[in-house]
C-alpha cells in the first residue's frame, strides 16, 4: 500500500453502540454509506470511534467487521494508538492480523512525554508492523505536540511512517511539514473546518468527523481541491461550514451521533464519561441537514 491511498476523504467512523455493545447492523449501514459517498479509506477505532472506552476484543471486532465490510474497495486505517507503547504496539500487531491496511497512532495523552519520549513511542510502534503507519497529532486532546524536529527523525528511523493526521489547528504548521518533508510525508487535515486551507498549502486531504453524516458532499471538497478545481472545492467547503461547526459545539462524536440519529442511521448512544449531544444541538443539527437537503 504506497502513499496513494492517503488522499481525499477519509472517514474517522463512530463507533455505533446499541444496549451498551457495539450495533453491528448500524455499522454495516455506516460503511455502506461510505462506500456509495465516494469516500477514500475508513479510519476505525480512533478518537471520533470513542476508542479510550473500547475494550480490546471490542476494539478488535469492530476491525475486524470494517475490513470485512470494505471487502477491498476501501482501505481501512485502523487506529491503535494509546497511552501505551506496550498496548498500542498489541493493538496494532492486531490489527494487521485482522486485515487492517494500515495504522494509525494517536500521540500518548494524559501521560505527557517529551519530544524524545513522543519520537521513540512512534518509531517502537511503526517498527513492530509490516504496513504503513499514520501519526495522529491532535494536542487540544493528548496535551502533547508532535514537533517538526521529533516528526523528522521519525521519519529517518520508521520509513513506513508515510502520513499524518494534523489536528493542531495550525495552517502555518501544515506548510511547514509539506515545506520540510515533501512528498515524504503526506499531510491530512485532522479538522474539517481547516480541509480546504490545509491543502491550499498542500496538505492531500482529510480525516473526517463530518463524512460519517455527509460522506458524498465532504469528499466532493478534496476531489475538486485535488484537482485543482479551486473555486467548486471553495463552494462546496463554505457550503459544509456550520456543519462542521456544528460537530464540535460539544464533545466529539455526541452531535455527530445525533446528526447519524436526525437521519435515522443510528442511535446516538454515546458512552459515558461522554454524554448524549443536547436538544438544542440536535434541533440545531436538524435545521442545518435540511438547510443542506437532508431533512
Amino acid at each position: 500500500m504506497s502513499q496513494g491511498p492517503f488522499a481525499g476523504t477519509l472517514t474517522a467512523l463512530v463507533t455505533p453502540f446499541r444496549d451498551g455493545g457495539i450495533d453491528s447492523e448500524a455499522l454495516e449501514v455506516l460503511v455502506e454509506d461510505q462506500v456509495a459517498g465516494g469516500i477514500s479509506g475508513l479510519v476505525p477505532c480512533g478518537t471520533t470511534g470513542e476508542s479510550p472506552t473500547l475494550t480490546a476484543d471490542e476494539r478488535a471486532s469492530v476491525i475486524e467487521r470494517v475490513v470485512r465490510l470494505a471487502r477491498g474497495r476501501l482501505p481501512v486505517i485502523a487506529g491503535t494508538g494509546s497511552n501505551s507503547t506496550e498496548a498500542t504496539i498489541r493493538a496494532s500487531v492486531r490489527a494487521r492480523e485482522l486485515g487492517a491496511d494500515a495504522i494509525m497512532i494517536v500521540m500518548p495523552y494524559y501521560n505527557k512525554p517529551s519530544q524524545d519520549g513522543l519520537l521513540e513511542h512512534c518509531v517502537a510502534a511503526a517498527r513492530a508492523v509490516d504496513c504503513p503507519v499514520v501519526l495522529y497529532n491532535i494536542p487540544g486532546r493528548s496535551v502533547v505536540d508532535l514537533g517538526l524536529d521529533a516528526t523528522a527523525q521519525i521519519l529517518e528511523r520508521a520509513p513506513n511512517v508515510v502520513a499524518i493526521k494534523d489536528a493542531s489547528g495550525n495552517v502555518l504548521r501544515c506548510q511547514e511539514m509539506v515545506r520540510r518533508f515533501g512528498d515524504r510525508l503526506t499531510v491530512l487535515s485532522g479538522d474539517d473546518a481547516l480541509t480546504l486551507p490545509m491543502m491550499a498549502c498542500g496538505a492531500r486531504g482529510v480525516i473526517s468527523v463530518t463524512s460519517n453524516v455527509l460522506p458524498r458532499e465532504v469528499s466532493a471538497v478534496t476531489t475538486h481541491a485535488l484537482a485543482g478545481e479551486w473555486e467548486a472545492a471553495r463552494s462546496a467547503h463554505l457550503r459544509l461550514l456550520p456543519l462542521h461547526g456544528l460537530m464540535f459545539v460539544e464533545p466529539n462524536p455526541g452531535p455527530c451521533k445525533a446528526a447519524l440519529r436526525v437521519l435515522g442511521k443510528l442511535e446516538a448512544d454515546v458512552r459515558l464519561p461522554l454524554v448524549a449531544a443536547s436538544d438544542a444541538t440536535r434541533a440545531s443539527l436538524t435545521a442545518e441537514l435540511a438547510r443542506l437537503g437532508h431533512g
